[in-house]
């Protein structure tokens, strides 16, 4: 399985995949950001890299519409979004619906969109986590694969919140991708099929 990576940032979770040796093959790494940490990480790795600054595009169909060029270019069979800070127009998805998922850093269906670790101190949550699912047209809310759960302890703040939801993706991102490459995870009919069964509610693991 050949995949692209989509980043915009320091790039943990495309290190994350890279060092966890997949079957699939990670082909090409794209950012919307030329200064974006991520690219380093993956020259480092001899992977091939795109700048694509949405700032150059009119709009975001036009911005979309090149990065998908670029990933046809690249024949790619999977999409990942790695901390990739751009909210992909509804055509974009429709072509990639099934071969893209994300990773959020919350227990999905709560607190989707941004500032999750400071929204969940808030609200006095007990726990917190990640979760990874395929990419829809609607933010946040498309089939749930996996979560990790966290206990939120008093003292947490929203940074050792981060930190810790980090070291949680880095490790069920990187089994999910992997499902993939192997044929044991796949959409069909709008259902996540997990070995063979349809995968009703994310698989959930506790702080590795």
């Amino acid at each position: 399985m050949r995949i692209a990576v989509l980043v915009s940032g320091n790039g943990s979770n495309l290190q994350a995949l890279i060092d966890a040796k997949l079957s699939g093959k990670i082909v090409g790494v794209l950012s919307n950001k030329a200064n974006a940490f991520a690219i380093d990480r993956a020259k480092q790795a001899n992977i091939s890299t795109a700048i694509i600054s949405h700032q150059d595009f009119p709009d975001r169909e036009s911005f979309d519409e090149q990065m998908h060029e670029q990933l046809i270019a690249w024949e790619v069979d999977l999409v990942i979004l790695a901390g990739f800070m751009r909210i992909l127009t509804s055509n974009f998805v429709k072509k990639w619906q099934g071969k893209m998922i994300n990773i959020h850093p919350s227990l999905l269906p709560a607190y989707k969109g941004m500032h999750t670790h400071q929204r969940v101190l808030n609200t006095g949550d007990t726990l917190h986590g990640c979760t990874v699912h395929f990419v829809t047209a609607e933010l946040d809310a498309g089939q749930a694969i996996a979560q990790g759960s966290l206990q939120v302890l008093a003292h947490d703040t929203a940074h050792s919140l981060a930190q810790k939801v980090h070291h949680l993706e880095h490790f069920i991102y990187p089994l999910v991708v992997e499902w993939l490459c192997s044929g044991q995870l796949y959409l069909k009919n709008n259902t996540v099929i997990f070995n063979a069964s349809p995968l009703y509610r994310p698989l959930c693991f506790s702080n590795p």
